[in-house]
């Protein structure tokens, strides 16, 4: 660990997890539990008897004093962030069960290396060489994923495939990418967030920056939503996370967090005829190895038709059992691409992806969802004459 502005705390025995690059999260409570998170077990507890409330308490106060702030009864919550480190107290007069503690690492690197995500099997050649081909055709990419699944990083890696010349500015509300620092030598603006200054203000300073790139740390407001679709509708390209459990669901995730009565279809059609690709990464266990595992699930290509349907197409998902269906990506991906300058790895369209299975997945039109009052359900819209996904390999 390298935070300067932390130097000075003693985070004693804390300091083998925080040195530990493995461990992603240190979570502490219940008067002296310990777990981890870690990129290559999951999360587990850990016994250390070192680590106790009274230690805690003392952590607090240091960063407390650090921060300019008071932690007490009076003020029970504590967020302490730095370049490297974000931390979150919660005061024994809240957590009655002894002082609660999360500390998530967020270092300046690219944890993700392209020869061992293949061997690991956190996504196969072919795809990964399709993703990196988006980058550099100037795909608008939104990652998804549970909390801690590895969205943020996953993001990281794609945007070390855009091209070196390209401008890139990051806005963040906490601190976690860190691009400016992966990568000093290139024209990259970190922006943060504050009460001062707003998405909305940040964004409006971001455009007379001049980017080609806007990359929003992750999507989790009715103004981070808007930042993005204000983002690909004035022809910047975007790289940016949300919580969602599919990638087709992408579109009608970012308009549940509207919070708004904005007419569906106006929204949800702007959403897929500007981004073009949803992306799914999912941490699991191994249900024979045990071992904790990341990957890439899912990813579906966004569209609308000649005839102005909204529709989605997943080109690749592979199932916690581990079995991998294909299917081509549309002429309108296709082009796209193309018309970027940028060619599709060879051997990634298959005329047998595209052949009748068992294993139907469906492209969606959104048409239908329109006509229902209730919240829009992905599931409830499939069309029953659309081109399945094939089975091409068990991984």
């Amino acid at each position: 660990m390298n935070d300067n502005l932390f130097s000075q705390i003693d985070f004693g025995p804390l300091t083998e997890y925080l040195s530990n690059d493995d461990i992603t999260d240190i979570s502490y409570g219940n008067n002296g539990q310990i777990h981890l998170k870690t990129l290559s077990q999951g999360i587990f507890r850990v016994e250390n008897p070192n680590i106790n409330n009274a230690m805690m308490e003392k952590l607090a106060f240091q960063c407390s004093n650090v921060m300019g702030k008071s932690f007490n009864a009076a003020h029970p919550f504590l967020d302490s962030e730095s370049a490297e480190l974000r931390m979150n107290f919660i005061h024994d007069s809240v957590a009655t069960n002894g002082i609660a503690c999360v500390i998530r690492k967020t270092p300046a690197k690219i944890r993700l290396e392209k020869d061992k995500i293949i061997a690991d099997k956190y996504i196969t050649l072919d795809v990964h060489d399709f993703l990196v081909q988006c980058v550099l055709a100037h795909c608008n990419i939104m990652v998804c994923g549970e909390t801690g699944s590895g969205k943020t990083e996953f993001v990281k890696y794609l945007a070390s495939k855009t091209n070196e010349e390209e401008k890139i500015i990051t806005i963040e509300d906490t601190l976690e990418l860190h691009l400016d620092k992966i990568f000093p030598h290139r024209d990259i603006v970190a922006m943060k967030t504050n009460n001062v200054a707003t998405y909305s203000d940040v964004l409006v300073a971001c455009m007379r920056q001049n980017p080609k790139w806007i990359l929003l740390s992750e999507v989790r407001s009715a103004e981070a939503v808007m930042a993005v679709r204000n983002s690909i509708s004035s022809g910047h390209y975007i790289l940016s996370t949300i919580h969602a459990d599919k990638a087709a669901s992408i579109p009608n995730r970012m308009y549940s967090l509207l919070e708004t009565n904005q007419e569906i279809d106006q929204f949800l059609k702007s959403i897929y005829r500007y981004i073009q690709l949803g992306v799914l990464i999912r941490g699991r266990q191994d249900r024979e190895t045990k071992r904790f595992i990341r990957e890439v699930g899912e990813v579906t290509e966004f569209y609308v038709t000649e005839d102005n349907e909204a529709k989605y197409n997943t080109i690749y998902r592979k199932t916690p059992e581990g079995k991998v269906f294909r299917k081509n990506p549309s002429k309108y991906l296709i082009d796209y691409i193309e018309g970027q300058g940028v060619s599709l790895p060879v051997g990634f369209i298959n005329p047998a992806y595209d052949q009748n299975t068992k294993n139907p997945t469906v492209q969606q039109n959104i048409n239908s969802t329109m006509q229902s009052n209730v919240q829009p359900n992905i599931n409830s819209t499939i069309q029953p004459n659309i081109q399945p996904i094939n089975q091409v390999s068990t991984v």
